[in-house]
């Protein structure tokens, strides 16, 4: 059974980006680059991403779509919002980190991711610790932040990080993330690498794939 096939088959049922399944269109930009790096620091926490996924939705109608926006909202908008979403565990804790993040990002960086991608200078290991100069954001929220973003950011290519190559091996497809990233053929890596997450989390995924991977492989012979 090829590669190819299997990475087909996950992304016919699985793909899209955590980011696209939040609303965000993706852009090299500093509003949708914002909302990535909150989508981080909400799917890092050990909750549901679905749970996490709302939450940015709900964030994001309470206005809360930029740094300036998140800052100056009272730290109970912040808990209302996060607590419409789901995030009711950490809403407390996250609103303050929130606040905390949108000051740093304006102070620092200008409210502008753009400008810590500068600073990193194309170094991708500097700006995975730069991400984790911000509050809530440790190593999974730098690698969630770094999955996503290379859908935007070339040099980031190719990022699949210790979930996705999990879910890699756990496909038959190897843990080379040159080759993944050719794998993804025209959907993009980020979306494999997302697909990769899904399965590494969930056993029915995997056994899906597979066995739509092997139906297709049947046919074609």
């Amino acid at each position: 059974m090829k590669q190819r096939t299997v990475v087909d088959a996950l992304l016919h049922s699985h793909g899209g980006t955590y980011a696209a399944d939040a609303g965000i269109r993706l852009r090299d930009t500093p509003q949708p680059l914002y909302q990535l790096l909150v989508l981080a620091l909400l799917l890092s926490a050990p909750i549901r991403a679905g749970t996490a996924v709302a939450t940015l939705r709900a964030l994001r109608d309470a206005g809360l779509r930029n740094p300036r926006r998140m800052l100056d909202a009272t730290w109970q908008q912040r808990v209302d919002a996060l607590g419409r979403g789901g995030y009711r565990r950490y809403d407390e804790s996250t609103s303050t980190r929130l606040a905390d993040g949108a000051e740093l990002l304006i102070r620092r960086w200008h409210g502008d991711l753009r400008r810590m991608r500068a600073e990193a200078d194309g170094d991708v290991p500097v700006l995975r610790h730069l991400l984790q100069d911000m509050p809530g954001i440790g190593p999974v929220g730098a690698d969630i932040f770094l999955r996503e973003v290379q859908a935007v950011w070339p040099e980031v290519v190719p990022y699949f990080d210790i979930r996705a190559l999990h879910g890699a091996e756990r496909l038959g497809l190897g843990n080379d993330a040159t080759r993944l990233a050719r794998l993804a053929g025209d959907e993009g890596p980020a979306t494999l690498a997302a697909a990769l997450v899904r399965a590494s989390l969930d056993d029915d995924i995997v056994e899906d794939s597979l066995r739509e991977a092997r139906q297709e492989a049947r046919s074609a012979a």
